[in-house]
């Protein structure tokens, strides 16, 4: 269970998750000074930030985004994007770091998603920190901080158009109750999103699962050896 303490959040309960392992050692990719001089270009852009991850991820060069990042958000404070993708690209590096990096890196990151959502309200910044959360042990006492922001991401969503990734909030803020130990509060919450999501095969799986299926699938949903998939291209997909 203390593995949780060091992983992600997110983008989701049934995380967003990337197959493929990680380069051995750090590539050279021709596009990074393109995508760097795009994002500089624009620091508040979303998708270019994603972009940019992506590609930092297939060639391993973690430090050299996290210092870009760094650059950006100290040269533009008030990007709210720019702030909520540094947070992305501590989480990025996560399963390559020891232990001990591991909680300074996920610590790290929530302070740069806290600091989106200061200069901006925004889903994906509720359901990302909220789902960061989850993955710490309770003994640290931030599942309810979890379930508070993943609550205030589903008001949002309540409020929007819907979309189907709005399904993660469902998902996550039920596993939040479940780690709670409110089981009867994380079926209600999943019960609900099935209502409105009626084939998504995360919430079926959470409803029909026996107690010790479901302690063992949200233990490795929170497992931090497993890559967490920070890939956001599912906001922008039609």
């Amino acid at each position: 269970m203390m593995r949780r303490l060091t992983v992600w959040a997110t983008l989701a309960a049934a995380a967003w998750r990337i197959g493929a392992g990680m380069p051995q050692s750090p590539a050279d990719d021709p596009s990074l000074p393109r995508l760097e001089a795009a994002l500089s270009s624009a620091p508040d852009d979303l998708r270019a930030g994603n972009d940019y991850r992506m590609a930092i991820i297939r060639t391993g060069q973690y430090d050299r985004a996290l210092a870009f990042f760094e650059t950006l958000a100290t040269e533009h404070p008030d990007a709210a994007n720019a702030h909520l993708n540094y947070g992305f690209a501590y989480v990025d590096k996560i399963p390559t770091a020891g232990s001990i990096s591991q909680v300074i890196l996920a610590n790290r990151a929530l302070t740069e998603f806290s600091r989106a959502l200061e200069l901006r309200r925004s889903w994906i910044g509720y359901y990302t920190r909220g789902n960061s959360y989850l993955y710490w042990p309770k003994i640290f006492d931030r599942t309810r901080l979890g379930i508070a922001d993943l609550e205030e991401a589903l008001r949002m969503q309540q409020a929007d158009e819907a979309h189907a990734y709005h399904v993660r909030t469902f998902i996550a803020l039920g596993d939040g109750h479940w780690i709670m130990d409110e089981a009867e509060k994380a079926k209600a919450i999943w019960r609900a999103g099935l209502e409105q999501f009626p084939d998504n095969a995360a919430l079926k799986t959470r409803l029909g699962a026996t107690p010790s299926a479901l302690k063992a699938l949200i233990n490795d949903t929170y497992d931090s050896s497993r890559r967490v998939d920070t890939n956001l291209e599912e906001l922008w997909a039609r």
